[in-house]
């Protein structure tokens, strides 16, 4: 799970927080793992800060800490050292560190699909985005 999959969870004024809703839903009722990071944590903590507010983005943090379903990977030097090869080699790109992280991530644990709906994920290529 990326940042924008959070956020259009929890900020109902998202456009895509209704099809968010949706897909998460749908893939906790087909026992599908839910995956992210302790990076992608921190910039979810913020943005959801930034954009749906205070109380939100705690009450955000809270269900993850208490979350039985959502797995959090820890970002290990080896991961931090793929990221910096990949932030590195896409200069033509705007990937966000913590999104190359998760790009790093995913291919050291062999997770394909992607829950976002932040277009990166797409460019890289190496994904199949939903929803």
């Amino acid at each position: 799970m990326d940042t924008s999959a959070f956020l259009a969870i929890e900020n109902r004024r998202d456009a895509n927080h209704r099809r968010a809703l949706a897909f998460r839903d749908e893939s906790l009722e087909a026992g599908e793992p839910l995956v992210t990071s302790d990076y992608v944590l921190d910039e979810s903590y913020t943005i959801i800060r930034l954009r749906a507010g205070h109380s939100i983005a705690v009450e955000f943090g809270e269900a993850v800490r208490a979350s039985r379903v959502l797995r959090i990977e820890s970002v290990t030097p080896q991961i931090l050292n793929r990221a910096w090869v990949i932030f590195k080699t896409f200069s033509d790109k705007t990937f966000s560190f913590t999104d190359c992280t998760s790009f790093a991530l995913m291919e050291e644990l062999g997770i394909a699909t992607v829950f976002t709906v932040d277009e990166h994920f797409r460019q890289y290529g190496a994904f199949t985005v939903k929803p």
